[in-house]
């Protein structure tokens, strides 16, 4: 692979090679994959022992979700301002220490053992502060756009996520203040994790990445900003209105989440309309752009249905029902992105030749469309099943998503193993 040449100042040239980027940035990604499988395979577990959905939701989410952001974040960021890479102790920090932090969490809360998890908490926030160094470091040096939008948008959910799980150590660790007010502040740190860090972080990716996939062309869209406001504005709204007790507050938050899902599946569809032909591995591209066209639909539905009970009720504790939203925004939304994003990235900054990586595309593409279907009509039906009160019906739509996800898996797992047989042989 060729370094990157940059030039700087008249003949004064610098070389920075992203080799190393994209390997940690990759290892990152398998690891993100694997906490994806243990979450899944925390379902099986009996309901006391799981602690009814919080385990395999804290594991995809705060684990699986949030290390594939602190893997691919700083490259994202440095790549489109073309910038230097952090250095490889900070990115070994953020990768490890959201990782870490998430699987010490899980466990902690699973076996009772609060200090444990207070100890996974304060270790998720030393995670978080690497991938702030790392993602924002590099772009003192940048020589391209800083893309201010997605920038911006970054550091917000990063400010959410991190005012998120203080709030949860704090009650962890007993803290009285937090302790007494958690029926409003336990449904302000769901919002701003789910909402204000995860969403937000993968909205503003896909306003680059989208395009990319589809082979469209990448520049400003009004909806793409109308997305990027409204989710990065919303969950805090409503988190400060949770924890004030002000409905009007609360309302606001809500009303403004909904407003930017919406655009953002309006901006999917817009670049979908400018979308390129391809010639080749057909199967790969449609399960690329099929899954991050179809997620930010499950995504506007899951907040509006998320939203809802905010907007009629104000701020009720009782507001929040994670059952309700979890399939649409865990497996549609978070997990049909991380699909599609691995899918794609795989193939591009992954280990091995060209060769290598277009065996790679067809192992990813195998079976596509029934993938594609598997999961979203999963997805459908487990919501239906739910708010219908028909338990077979929702544990079909489950299995049928959960059995697509891991057929990724697998093929994630098999593609992986093309490119690193090839980078040996080489």
């Amino acid at each position: 692979m060729q370094p990157v040449r940059l030039q700087i100042h008249g003949d004064q040239r610098r070389t920075h090679s992203r080799t190393d980027d994209r390997r940690i940035t990759f290892a990152g990604l398998a690891v993100s994959a694997l906490l994806l499988g243990a979450a899944a395979a925390t379902l099986v577990a009996p309901d006391g022992a799981r602690r009814g959905l919080w385990l395999p939701l804290h594991l995809a989410l705060a684990g699986a979700a949030g290390t594939a952001i602190a893997s691919a974040l700083p490259f994202f960021t440095a790549a489109l301002a073309v910038a230097p890479p952090a250095g490889r102790p900070t990115r070994i920090l953020a990768i490890g220490g959201i990782a870490g932090g998430a699987l010490v969490v899980s466990g902690g809360v699973a076996a009772g053992a609060p200090a444990v998890a207070v100890g996974g908490g304060l270790t998720y926030l030393v995670g978080l502060a690497a991938v702030a160094v790392a993602a924002f470091g590099p772009l003192r040096g940048a020589l391209g756009p800083r893309r201010e939008l997605v920038t911006r948008a970054y550091a917000v959910a990063i400010g959410c996520v991190a005012t998120g799980v203080i709030l949860s150590t704090a009650y962890l660790s007993g803290l009285a203040v937090v302790v007494e007010r958690w029926a409003l502040l336990k449904p302000a740190h769901a919002w701003l994790n789910v909402v204000g860090f995860l969403s937000l972080v993968v909205a503003a990716t896909l306003i680059h990445l989208a395009p990319t996939v589809a082979g469209a062309r990448m520049q400003p869209r009004a909806s793409a900003r109308v997305a990027i406001s409204g989710i990065a504005a919303g969950p805090p709204t409503l988190a400060i209105g949770l924890a004030l007790a002000l409905d009007y507050l609360v309302r606001l938050g809500a009303a403004l989440t909904m407003a930017g899902a919406l655009a953002l599946v309006i901006h999917g569809f817009v670049v979908r309309t400018e979308r390129g032909r391809w010639t080749t591995d057909p199967a790969w591209h449609r399960l690329t752009s099929g899954s991050l066209l179809l997620a930010p639909i499950w995504f506007a539905i899951g907040v509006s249905v998320a939203a809802a009970p905010f907007l009629r009720s104000g701020a009720d504790p009782l507001a929040w029902d994670v059952a309700a939203v979890s399939p649409a925004l865990a497996i549609g939304w978070i997990a049909q992105v991380l699909v599609g994003a691995w899918s794609h990235l795989l193939p591009a900054i992954g280990p091995g030749d060209p060769l290598a990586h277009r065996r790679q595309r067809r192992i990813l593409g195998t079976a596509a469309t029934g993938r594609l279907v598997a999961l979203n009509a999963g997805v459908g039906l487990a919501m239906i099943g739910s708010f219908a009160a028909a338990p077979v019906v929702e544990a079909f739509g489950a299995i049928l998503a959960a059995g697509s996800v891991l057929a990724a898996l697998i093929a994630f797992g098999g593609a992986a193993r093309i490119g690193l047989a090839a980078t040996r042989g080489n």
